[in-house]
């Protein structure tokens, strides 16, 4: 089904978010853009059931809709696949999200509002008004470590290069050539909003308070995050694409 604002949303065993994070997702969005958005879940294979309770989901709300991927090979993989899909119905403004509530469905009209003179919005943790909640040190420094390296690297002054919540234009995707992106968690989103900026685009970022899970596993680990960091400088090395905003 076309809409004009499709809201990505990959998932890996998060049975006990899902249910919850749908249902807010489509409460917030009845009110900022009533009849103009999809959620699409995209589930890579959850052995917990996390599928099965989306498409219950999509059952229950026109608006929600389910894409099932058999391999689970990276968020990177799952956010390209969700995009194309939805790029190929219709999809002008694309928002991604996480399903553990850390990306809260609250700061969705903050982010959609950002958009309307922007071509890529960021929920950011490090400008004014936003933050981090229930994080403890190493995974503080590590975070804020790894925006301020790849900050520094790249040269940008983008405060959260790491973060995952974001609203982005069509013409963005378009641009850069999704099936040229790694498919790496942190260098994916660090990519995306860096081949922007070098393409031109207007990047902005808006405050969110990012809350750390409350249930279920993280899929992040320092180590992941540190390893991301190193691949960093290749994409400093890459030559420039010619991207052209619309």
């Amino acid at each position: 089904m076309s809409a004009r604002i499709w809201l990505v949303m990959p998932t890996y065993n998060e049975s006990e978010n899902v249910d919850a994070i749908v249902r807010s997702v489509v409460s917030e969005m009845a009110k900022i853009a009533p009849g103009e958005y999809r959620l699409l879940v995209v589930d890579d294979g959850s052995p917990d059931g996390t599928g099965e309770i989306a498409d219950q989901l999509a059952h229950e709300f026109d608006a929600v809709e389910v894409l099932h991927r058999t391999t689970k090979d990276g968020l990177g993989r799952a956010y390209i696949a969700g995009f194309e899909h939805a790029l190929d119905n219709g999809a002008e403004l694309l928002v991604q999200m996480d399903a553990d509530f850390s990306h809260h469905p609250r700061y969705l009209g903050s982010l959609l509002k950002g958009a309307e003179d922007a071509d890529l919005v960021l929920g950011s943790r490090y400008v004014a008004g936003g933050a981090v909640r229930n994080w403890g040190p190493m995974r503080k420094i590590v975070s804020r470590g790894g925006s301020a390296y790849s900050r520094m690297i790249l040269g940008v002054k983008i405060r959260d290069l790491t973060g995952g919540f974001k609203c982005i234009r069509r013409s963005v995707l378009e641009a850069i050539d999704l099936t040229s992106l790694r498919a790496d968690g942190y260098v994916f989103q660090i990519e995306v909003t860096y081949l922007a900026i070098r393409g031109g685009f207007t990047v902005v970022e808006v405050p969110i308070v990012f809350t750390d899970r409350a249930a279920g596993a993280s899929k992040m680990s320092w180590q992941i995050a540190l390893e991301a960091m190193m691949l960093v400088p290749s994409l400093r090395r890459e030559r420039p694409r010619q991207l052209t905003p619309s």
